[in-house]
C-alpha cells in the first residue's frame, strides 16, 4: 500500500467516476483501475460497488476513506513542511466561515493575505455551521469559524479560539419603532417582519426566557436565510427587523426593546483534533483577535 494508491482512492471517491478521476490525476483509466484493484487486494475487501457506469463506496470503502483522507492530508502537510511552508508564506489555507463570521471576516482575511502573503492560496467556504463542520471532518477545510453554540460536543473537534459579539434587534434609522421615544415591546416588534439566520437552541431558550413563548424563533422569525448580508439588506430596504450581530450592519440601529435582550453570539475557530494543522493556520490564529476588534470597535449602539 502506498500514499499514491490512497490518493488515487480518495480522488475516485470524491469524484465518483474513474473517468473523471483519471483525467484529474493525469492517469490512463486502466492504470487507475489497476491501482485501486491492487489496493483492494492488499486491504482484503472491495472499496467500490460497480453499478453499470456508476460506482459507489462499499461500507468497507466508507470506513477506509476516513483513514485514507487523514493519511493523505497528513502526508501533504509533511510535504509542505519539508518544502519550508512552516513559515506559512506559501501553500494553501482552506477556511470555512458561517454566516456572521463570513460577513465580518471574509474581507479582512483576504486583504491581509493579499497584502502580506500574496503567494498563499486562500480558499474561503461559506455555509451553515453543520455543513462546515462536516466539511472539516471530511478534511476539505483546515479550520472553520462557526457558531459554537450550535455545535454538539464531539471528541473529534476542538475550539481553538472563541469570541463573543453583541447581538440585538436591528432596524433602519427611519423605522417607526425607532421613533417611539421609548422601548418597544416584543408585540410591537412582531408587528413587523422579523429576519434572522437559523438560531441555535440556546439562543431560542434565551429569547423564550426573556419574552415568553411567543419569542420562539420558529414562530417569531418570518424571514429566515443562511446568509446574514441578505437579511441585513432586507432590513435596509424595508421595515423588516433583523435579529443578528450588531457589527454586521453599522448603518442600522439597535432597537430599544423592553425587556432588553442583552444577548451575544458566540463564535469560535474550530479545528479537527489530532490532525496535523496546515502551516498557514498560524496566521489565522494570530490575526483573528485583531480582525474581530477591528470590525466591532467602530460600532456604537
Amino acid at each position: 500500500m502506498t500514499l499514491v494508491q490512497l490518493r488515487h482512492f480518495v480522488v475516485v471517491a470524491d469524484l465518483g467516476s474513474y473517468a473523471q478521476a483519471s483525467a484529474t490525476l493525469f492517469l490512463t483509466q486502466p492504470a487507475l483501475t489497476r491501482s485501486i484493484q491492487s489496493l483492494e487486494q492488499e486491504l482484503g475487501g472491495a472499496l467500490f460497488d460497480r453499478l453499470g457506469r456508476r460506482i459507489a463506496l462499499t461500507p468497507f470503502g466508507q470506513v477506509v476513506l476516513v483513514r485514507a483522507r487523514r493519511l493523505v492530508s497528513d502526508a501533504e502537510a509533511l510535504k509542505q513542511i519539508g518544502k519550508g511552508l512552516h513559515a506559512g508564506l506559501i501553500g494553501k489555507l482552506r477556511v470555512g466561515l458561517s454566516s456572521a463570521p463570513g460577513a465580518l471576516l471574509s474581507v479582512p482575511l483576504m486583504l491581509h493575505m493579499a497584502q502580506h502573503h500574496p503567494r498563499l492560496q486562500v480558499e474561503i467556504s461559506r455555509g451553515n455551521t453543520a455543513v462546515l463542520l462536516n466539511e472539516l471532518r471530511e478534511q476539505h477545510l483546515d479550520a472553520a469559524i462557526v457558531d459554537i453554540r450550535s455545535m454538539r460536543p464531539s471528541v473529534d473537534l476542538q475550539v481553538a479560539q472563541a469570541f463573543e459579539l453583541e447581538a440585538g434587534f436591528l432596524a433602519r434609522r427611519e423605522h417607526p419603532l425607532a421613533q417611539l421615544g421609548r422601548a418597544a415591546t416584543l408585540d410591537e416588534v412582531m408587528d413587523y417582519p422579523v429576519a434572522s439566520t437559523p438560531l441555535s437552541d440556546e439562543v431560542a431558550r434565551i429569547l423564550i426566557a426573556r419574552y415568553g413563548p411567543q419569542a420562539n424563533p420558529d414562530d417569531m422569525v418570518t424571514l429566515r436565510c443562511d446568509e446574514t448580508l441578505s437579511i441585513v439588506e432586507a432590513a435596509r430596504r424595508s421595515n423588516a427587523i433583523v435579529l443578528t450581530v450588531n457589527a454586521v450592519a453599522a448603518d442600522l440601529i439597535r432597537l430599544d426593546v423592553s425587556p432588553a435582550l442583552d444577548a451575544s453570539a458566540r463564535f469560535g475557530l474550530v479545528t479537527l483534533a489530532q490532525r496535523q494543522e496546515a502551516p498557514a493556520l498560524r496566521i489565522l490564529r494570530e490575526q483573528l483577535p485583531i480582525w474581530v476588534d477591528q470590525v466591532t470597535s467602530p460600532r456604537t449602539t
